[in-house]
């Protein structure tokens, strides 16, 4: 499995008990969603590795999990793996419809505004604590979107295109000749 094919779960952060467990960030939005996982890749020296779970307590206050791995029984062996990041698959995930979308899914989608017309195409996503971002060019200069429910009118998936409606002057923050 190649990186690219799959997304970021989140890391080991550190052992825990004498029996091999180790606990584990979930960087989702839903925590119980991965109470039932019985493998996931964990990132050793830039290659990912498949480890069968045998329990998994999610901490859902904290986005937290206490993992046991098969044949990880003592701390000696769980103590290798903190520190790592953790992956699973892109197909693992449910599909989304509508308006929501996953971040990685709409990189090189059309970000279009209702009356100003096509910005440009998605080049990332700017994750900030408060607010992620589409950042996009319009005749080579940045313009940064926030991805928010109200300004997002529709996810056309077949276009590839993401309509927006804008606050008034948001634009031209970005695309004045100041």
């Amino acid at each position: 499995m190649e990186k690219k094919d799959c997304y970021y779960l989140g890391r080991i952060t550190r052992t825990n008990g004498n029996k091999g467990g180790v606990s584990i960030f979930l960087d989702v939005d839903d925590p119980k969603e991965y109470k039932e996982l019985d493998a996931i890749f964990v990132e050793i020296k830039k290659q990912l590795i498949p480890y069968f779970i045998k329990e998994v307590k999610i901490h859902t206050s904290k986005n937290t999990a206490l993992v046991y791995f098969e044949d990880i029984n003592d701390v000696e062996s769980a103590e290798h793996l903190t520190n790592s990041d953790l992956y699973l698959p892109l197909a693992s995930l449910p599909v989304l419809e509508g308006n929501k979308f996953y971040f990685h899914e709409v990189i090189d989608f059309k970000l279009v505004e209702e009356e100003f017309g096509e910005i440009g195409k998605i080049a990332q996503i700017l994750e900030y604590p408060n607010q992620s971002l589409f950042q996009t060019f319009h005749n080579k200069k940045e313009v940064l979107v926030p991805i928010n429910d109200r300004f997002i009118q529709n996810v056309d998936r077949d276009k590839k295109e993401i309509l927006v409606r804008l606050p008034e002057g948001l634009l031209d923050v970005y695309l004045s000749d100041k």
